[in-house]
């Protein structure tokens, strides 16, 4: 799949260096994958991703017959909680 929103990515990840194994991770493994549907998706990593060990949440739209991901947002629990990704 085509990822777009890498700078969001490292951007995050240079404020927060304990979340870089799990995101690199995560690129990994949707960039290595042609994703057709969520059950593919979810297949890919068992249950809910963990960004270092569950602290951050990923927010972003897979777009399955495009082949994309775009990420919208990467965020502390407290920014999630507060809901701030429902502003964008």
């Amino acid at each position: 799949m085509r990822l777009f929103g890498r700078d969001l990515i490292r951007a995050f990840a240079r404020k927060h260096p304990d979340s870089r194994p799990s995101l690199r991770t995560w690129v990994q493994v949707i960039e290595a994958n042609n994703f057709r549907h969520f059950v593919e998706l979810k297949e890919a990593f068992r249950s809910v991703f963990n960004i270092a060990g569950d602290k951050y949440r990923l927010i972003y739209i897979v777009e399955y017959q495009l082949q994309t991901v775009s990420v919208e947002d990467v965020l502390t629990h407290e920014e999630y909680e507060k809901q701030r990704w429902r502003a964008r």
